[in-house]
């Protein structure tokens, strides 16, 4: 798929700004939460070594000819389409003569996009080298990534082989990595998802479309079955982790599991920080550090939805629809220097926000509230946590999943995480994701081992 063109923009404050200060403080903080991960530094070249003929660039980085789907794919959801192995950056020889934590394999599986249509989505199995503490078979948890952009290049699994790539066009960071990593050491196999249309170079990300994300997880579970080597089975207990676009990513594979998946039986999920509500999060993250985020929802709604297209093009302006172009082959990292704090008025024809022109568009309305997280029932225990100072992935939409799925007789443990509010949007959504984060997997971990949990939504009325 041809790659479109690179706009500039400035978006950036002011030089000395409180929110240039703001912003740089929130790359700094994560920066060297990521630095403590001790990602590799790579360069485009390095990270690139694609020779077919269909190449396609993404900001200046080849993407493998691997990720590359081909014309015709299997019948079966998640059976492989294609594997090979993968180095992980940071890895190191055991004394068995094994890897640590584990040996990688990068996949491609089939799965059916929210329109009913095969799809092919890129992700990576990692075996670990640890075994499992536990009682039973290996478990396997497929995590779904956080928002990793929208370009070829951004994918989770390239992110594996190189979790931190800076270059004169792009910055790639794989911060899912941490989790993986904590998973493998604990004994359990784990499936990454680079989602539908992220890696796979035939179409766009379908960022938050949570019919695709939740089919893409489950895939991945069914995928990481059939590689060879693999010690998971159809017997193996499965869980599901995932945080903020992958938080939604989980929820929603809960409720459809029971539908799409009935052979992928859950033994817990965790749901972090779920965008369960998009026309609450779309009003939250228009003019935050994050604001790019708005064109990777509105180029995934007009891939996934193309009856959208004319709607779209009487309401952006010329700025508007070179900001989706732009931002259709961007990284989180460079979303964040582009286009932090950049307002939706600056790109529609008369000036109304997104939030505004969605609210008095009924098609639009309508498709948001179709990506509704709540209407069913989630399988099996679910742990939903969420940050109550969260402003950019907003708690009380987060709050109310946990209301309306222990309204249905759910199996809900909700963990409100109780932190100050920096004055940073990005800062008070990341934040919990690391406290919480051994908490979260150790969860998880207990669920596999088959160990009971007891729902707490009777306490609700006195959680915040």
């Amino acid at each position: 798929m041809p790659t479109p063109p690179v706009m500039t923009t400035t978006a950036t404050p002011p030089a000395g700004s409180a929110r240039q200060r703001r912003l740089l403080g929130a790359s700094l903080t994560i920066a060297v939460c990521l630095t403590a991960q001790a990602v590799a530094l790579t360069t485009a070249t390095a990270a690139t070594a694609a020779t077919a003929s269909a190449e396609v660039v993404s900001r200046g980085v080849t993407i493998p000819e691997f990720y590359n789907p081909p014309a015709t794919l299997p019948a079966a959801d998640g059976a492989l389409v294609r594997s090979e192995p993968l180095p992980l950056a940071l890895s190191l020889p055991g004394l068995d003569g094994s890897t640590l934590p584990g040996t990688a394999t990068r996949l491609m599986y089939k799965s059916t996009d929210s329109n009913g249509q095969p799809v092919a989505v890129t992700g990576a199995y990692i075996e670990p080298s640890a075994d499992w503490s536990g009682s039973g078979p290996r478990p396997l948890v497929a995590v779904a990534p956080g928002t990793l952009g929208q370009g070829d290049q951004c994918s989770a699994s390239m992110g594996l082989e190189h979790p931190l790539s800076l270059t004169s066009q792009t910055v790639t960071v794989g911060y899912e990595d941490l989790a993986i990593y904590r998973l493998l050491a604990k004994g359990v196999a784990v499936v990454v998802t680079d989602y539908v249309g992220l890696g796979a170079t035939d179409r766009l990300h379908t960022y938050v479309n949570r019919i695709d994300e939740a089919h893409a997880v489950l895939d991945a579970v069914r995928a990481a079955r059939a590689v060879g080597g693999a010690s998971v089975t159809a017997h193996s207990p499965v869980g599901l982790y995932g945080y903020s676009q992958g938080g939604g990513a989980t929820a929603a594979a809960a409720e459809l599991q029971s539908s799409y998946a009935p052979d992928v039986t859950l033994s817990g999920t965790y749901a972090g920080a779920p965008p369960a509500d998009l026309t609450s999060v779309t009003r939250a993250i228009d003019g935050s550090e994050l604001s790019g985020a708005l064109g990777w929802s509105l180029n995934g709604f007009l891939q996934s939805d193309p009856a959208l297209k004319p709607l779209a093009e009487a309401h952006l302006n010329d700025a508007g629809k070179a900001a989706l172009s732009d931002l259709s082959t961007m990284c989180v990292g460079d979303a964040l220097f582009g286009y932090a704090y950049k307002k939706s008025t600056s790109w529609t024809t008369d000036g109304e926000s997104l939030s505004e022109i969605i609210a008095s568009t009924p098609a639009l309305q309508s498709f948001l509230d179709s990506q509704r997280i709540g209407t069913m029932k989630p399988s099996g225990p679910v742990r939903l946590a969420t940050g109550v100072s969260d402003n950019l992935v907003p708690h009380a939409q987060a709050r109310q999943l946990a209301l309306d799925w222990c309204a249905k007789g759910a199996d809900v443990t909700y963990k409100p995480i109780v932190l100050p509010s920096v004055g940073s949007a990005l800062l008070n959504h990341f934040a919990p994701l690391l406290t919480d984060q051994g908490d979260a997997i150790s969860w998880l971990a207990d669920r596999l081992a088959g160990k009971p949990t007891t729902s707490n939504c009777w306490t609700m009325p006195v959680q915040p």
